[in-house]
Formats: structure tokens, sequence, C-alpha cells
């Protein structure tokens, strides 16, 4: 907010000031606003209010509501015991660093809170309640606590979003990353963060580039600096990076080298060096046999219990328009084998050939999307809003076909359009759902999906896949299809 309370003017895409525009401007007051500091404190003791009544609503609902006891006030001991393990941890301190604050990533971590909360309840029973603590309370204290912190973390997380200022960045690096990174902010779901100001990093002009950059963070309100250096020397990255620091702003770094390697790679440490250690890219035996287990399992016992829905889609299928019940489409594969996809057909019989006549109205580079397509029917309308056309995938799935999460399955005129190492994203068994469906499928360029399946591939993980899943249902009860 401005002197006059009102809003900073929202950031126009691809308009950002250039290095001329920079120098010129004039001083921006910001006495009211919400400095770096500030919001990095009302996250952290947002996140500590919502673990204390998380553990309060775990301890009475597992004590007084399942095990119908009477819980003693050493129980109120879990409180402290509760913030030293999260803060040990660094969950309280990770929101700070980050852009994308995201409640589910910290699962895991909070998963194993949980455990230890429920472990040491059982050892110290006689002190947490008047008697013992029966199997079914210190099991549902597991679960309730779990939950718990998850739900009320997501929650103080979305309150204090919404109620801090918006956090200004400026992007340390070319014209074309920086909107790169402004169009990534915009689009990115839990993200509160746009791009204000844009200066060049030119190698061999560190000495006169500090003092640039220190009077733009000043004059400009500036919280979180993005450095995307283009070959630029280490040493000058090191001193800017300290001068913003010493600033007392947030800095965000851009490792080209993981647009390659993807997050998951291991840190080494040899005598004080740093190295990365770098995993295969073909998963082993084990980790397939894992997908492949919860690739039946969900599939197997999805289509025994929505049979009588696809039973009544069908039927409504066949009476709105003529035409078979299901579209078959040929696919590409994992290691490029083609398979037919199954979907509820929700076009006209005849929209294959329609195709050529609409091609001037696609929306999507490298893939054919037009929102309204005129080849949709009434009921394939419904379905499409819903993703309900996709449920016959799990067919696919149960033959191995497909997975529930994995790269997008191509149709054959777009693979052909995947070349290089690009082409390593069908190491894997396309799926049902991935990053690129819950980043919003119709909008992403081919280019840009080919990478995301790429670094899937490269950091694959069974957690990874339940993330996936787990984001998906939201995406599409908003309906953003699959």
């Amino acid at each position: 907010m401005n002197d006059h309370g009102e809003p900073f003017p929202a950031p126009v895409p691809h308009a950002l000031p250039s290095q001329e525009a920079v120098a010129e401007r004039p001083i921006v007051e910001r006495s009211h606003a919400q400095t770096s500091g500030q919001r990095d404190r009302t996250y952290r003791r947002s996140l500590a209010v919502s673990d204390a009544v998380a553990m309060v609503t775990a301890l009475v609902f597992s004590i007084a509501i399942v095990g119908g006891q009477t819980p003693r006030a050493t129980a109120l001991l879990a409180l402290p015991l509760l913030t030293v393990m999260i803060k040990s941890i660094g969950l309280y301190d990770r929101d700070e660093l980050l852009l994308r604050k995201t409640t589910l990533d910290e699962a895991p971590q909070l998963f194993h809170v949980a455990t230890v909360i429920a472990l040491v309840s059982s050892f110290l029973d006689n002190q947490i309640v008047f008697g013992d603590l029966a199997n079914t309370t210190i099991f549902a204290l597991w679960v309730s606590s779990f939950l718990s912190l998850l739900l009320f973390r997501y929650t103080a997380r979305s309150i204090v979003t919404a109620r801090v200022a918006v956090e200004r960045c400026l992007v340390l690096g070319a014209e074309a990353t920086a909107e790169d990174v402004e169009v990534k902010l915009g689009s990115t779901h839990a993200v509160s963060a746009h791009v204000v100001d844009r200066i060049s990093f030119v190698p061999g002009q560190v000495e006169a580039l500090i003092p640039r950059l220190e009077r733009a963070i000043s004059e400009g309100g500036i919280e979180r600096v993005i450095v995307a250096p283009e070959q630029v020397d280490q040493s000058e990255i090191l001193d800017v990076v300290r001068a913003i620091k010493a600033v007392g702003v947030n800095v965000t770094l851009v490792p080209r080298i993981f647009e390659v390697l993807g997050s998951s790679v291991v840190f080494d440490d040899l005598s004080g060096m740093q190295l990365l250690a770098m995993r295969r890219l073909r998963m082993s035996r084990s980790s397939l046999l894992l997908k492949r287990c919860l690739d039946l399992a969900v599939s197997g016992t999805g289509l025994l219990c929505i049979s009588p829905v696809l039973f009544a889609f069908a039927l409504a299928i066949k009476l709105d328009t003529r035409g078979s019940v299901f579209f078959r489409q040929t696919r590409v594969g994992r290691d490029g084998e083609r398979f037919q996809i199954l979907k509820f057909r929700t076009m006209v019989a005849d929209a294959e050939s329609q195709k050529d006549e609409l091609r001037g109205d696609n929306e999507t580079e490298g893939l054919f999307k037009i929102a309204g397509d005129p080849r949709v029917t009434r009921v394939g309308r419904l379905l499409r809003k819903t993703s309900l056309d996709e449920l016959p995938q799990l067919i696919n799935v149960f033959k191995g076909d497909m997975s529930l999460v994995g790269p997008r399955p191509l149709v054959v005129d777009e693979d052909s359009q995947v070349v290089g190492w690009h082409r390593r994203r069908l190491a894997l068994t396309p799926g049902m759902t991935g990053q690129w469906q819950i980043l919003g499928s119709a909008k992403i360029p081919l280019h840009e999906m080919v990478k995301i399946d790429y670094l899937y591939v490269t950091t694959w993980s069974f957690w990874t896949d339940l993330k996936i899943l787990i984001r998906t249902i939201p995406y599409v009860l908003r309906g953003g299809g699959l």
C-alpha cells in the first residue's frame, strides 16, 4: 500500500522497466508497506500458533472423544515438544526462503513429527491421562495430529497470504528471463509475488552494479532479488549475493543446471567442497514395482466402485448422438510403444475429419486445443468440464498401457516434434495426470510440457506421485479438466 492507503498497481505482463528507466525513476516511498522481515515473522508466528492449535485439537479428539478419558495438565507439555521438533527440522524458517509456500511439501516431515508424538505418548501415557492409553487412542492421536498439522498450517498460510502485501521482486538478469519469471509468478499456485523491476547482470561490471542495485532495492521497496545470471563468473555472483544479503532482503538464485538435472540430486561434502550427486534416469525395479502396485490397486478398486457410473455415462452418450461410446486414439507410450487410449466420446462422430478446418483456431503451440470447440456434444461438454470423460483410462492403467501419474501421452504427430534429450520423457509410462495437468495442460506449449515431463522422469519418487494425485483433485474440482 502507498502513503494514501492505495494498493500498488499490478505489474503488466512483459512490460518490465528498461535499464534507462531504472536509472531515472523517482524514489518510491513505502512507509506503510510490509517489509520482508515483518512478513517472515508473521508467517513464523502464524505457523507456531497453528501448530499449537492443531496439537490441542488432536489431544482432545484422541483422548477425550475417541478414548473417553480425561487428560492430565502435563499433556500440555506436548506443545513445547512439538515446537522444538518442528523448529529443529526447519519448518518455521522454510517460508522465508521460498516464493511458493506450500503445506503439502511438508507432509513427510509432519508425518515424522506425528509419529514421534504417538511413540512418546505410548511410553508416557500415565503422564498424559489418568490411567493407560489404549492402542486405538494412540492410533487416533497419530492420525489426528498429522492431519491437524496439515490442515491448520494450510489455513494459517492462506490467511497470512491474503493479509500481507504482495512480495515485490527485482530480477537481476536478462530481460527475457525477467519476463519468464514474471509469467511463472503469476501462473503458479500458492505464490504471492510479482516482478516490479529488472537490472542487467553484465560480466565484469560488478563494482558499478552493486551500488546501483542497493539504490534500486531501497527506492523500489524491493523485498526479494531473483538472481538469474547468464555466463557470469562465480566470484561475481558471490559478491552480488553477499551485497544483497547485507541489505537485508531475500535472495533467490536461478541455477541453470537444474533445468537439466531436476531437483532430485544429493549434496555431498568432500572436505569442504560441495558436490552434486545425480541419480540415474531410469527407475529401479523395486521403484517400478511400487508404482505398478499403486496403479493396480487404485485402478482395480476404482473400476469396481464406479462401474454403475460408467454405465450411466455410456447410456447418456448413446442417447445424445450417434456413434460409439468410447473414443479411441493412438498415443505414444513408454519407450515409444503405441497404444489405444480410451475416453468417453465427447465430440461428434466425425470430429477428426473436421480437425483440419479448425486448425486456424488452435490456441496452444504444438498441441491442438480450442476453447469452446464446436465439435463437442451436449453430454461431452459436461463430461469435459468435470473431467469424467477420462475415467475409461482406468482400463488403460489396469492393462499397463498407462499409469496414474506420468508424462502426458502424446498423439503421434505431437510426439514427432519431440527430439533430442527431451525424448527421455518416454522412460516412464504415460499417466492419466501429471505435473503438466495440475499446471494447466491447455495453457502449456509443447516445448514446456516435454521439459516438465523430462524433469518428472529425472526426479521421480513415490511421494511425488502422491502429491500430484492429491493436487489433481482440487484442480479438477475447479473445472480445470485433465
